[in-house]
């Protein structure tokens, strides 16, 4: 099997490291072999680690990661029902209260958390494989934080999901589609400005956007935000200021790539964001980062953003 190409690699000390870090995953509780799991942490170091790391390194980073939940996610995704079982033991009613603080309602945050566990359990199939998200988590943070930024993701997608599903008898009812249109004359903008614009906002991480989504389209409060991601409000707050400077130096590069003087950049910063012809909240919201989940310092204040 795959794994076994996996082991080959190692020798001596990595052989009985792989042996430790196997017995310490309880993966043959779990269901998975000492290949398989030599697989799995093969897969991890690839997705984490630059092609050249050194075996004493790439040894020195698999000490540091949660084998015992990174086993007991990876058992999950593939079906095995004892894992599935101690997950949903350990972390049925964390889901809940992780999920009823994003949705601020008991019986919302029920909903949310239930429609992930499909998801998370891989019911669907893709080529014949089982698709599962708990496979793209990698060990290096919590479980418990990868899932509260999954849970705080599906909130965001089911948002606008919803906001685009109004249907035409509630506009009746409200006379949306009798309003004449009157809207107020823009200010030309930029493309270059929309273009730079566009590439910062993409650009951020699946926290990042939450916490800015949260903040300046849903006006939630700092200890709202905080809540939801298990951290202090004050991080929040340093957060928002952090992401505040890293966007406008962003933009700055961008347009600065685009031919702006300096000057030119700052006065096209000017524009009132209303002007822009792109839609901030549909990128704030959007279901994919670039690139996803990205190792970055949101992670470090607000659990692990890519597991």
């Amino acid at each position: 099997m795959a794994g076994a190409g996996v082991q080959s690699s190692m020798e001596g000390s990595g052989l009985e490291l792989l042996a430790e870090l196997y017995g310490k995953s309880r993966g043959a509780e779990f269901g998975l072999s000492l290949d398989g799991f030599d697989y799995i942490l093969q897969e991890v170091t690839k997705k984490c680690l630059p092609a050249d790391t050194s075996a004493s390194e790439r040894q020195q980073f698999l000490v540091t990661l949660r084998v015992e939940e990174l086993a007991l996610a990876r058992a999950c995704a593939a079906g095995h029902e004892r894992a599935w079982e101690v997950f949903l033991t350990r972390y049925r009613e964390k889901l809940y209260d992780i999920a009823t603080y994003i949705a601020r309602e008991e019986s919302a945050g029920r909903e949310l958390a239930d429609s992930l566990y499909a998801d998370l359990y891989g019911t669907a199939l893709r080529d014949g494989q089982r698709v599962s998200r708990l496979a793209s988590y990698t060990g290096r943070g919590s479980l418990e934080g990868w899932l509260r930024t999954v849970l705080a993701q599906e909130y965001v997608n089911r948002y606008r999901r919803q906001r685009r599903l109004v249907s035409l008898d509630e506009e009746s009812e409200q006379g949306v589609q009798f309003t004449a249109a009157t809207p107020e004359p823009a200010r030309e903008v930029d493309p270059r400005l929309e273009a730079a614009t566009d590439e910062a906002l993409t650009a951020l991480s699946p926290t990042d956007r939450f916490i800015l989504a949260s903040y300046y389209l849903e006006s939630r409060t700092l200890a709202e935000i905080a809540r939801v991601l298990h951290v202090h409000e004050s991080t929040i707050s340093r957060k928002l200021n952090k992401l505040a400077k890293s966007l406008h130096k962003a933009l700055l590069a961008g347009l600065a790539r685009s031919g702006m003087s300096r000057r030119q950049a700052e006065e096209a910063l000017e524009v009132d964001v209303r002007d822009l012809r792109l839609s901030l909240r549909d990128r704030l919201m959007q279901e994919n980062a670039h690139p996803p989940f990205s190792k970055k310092k949101a992670e470090a204040s607000a659990g692990e953003g890519n597991g």
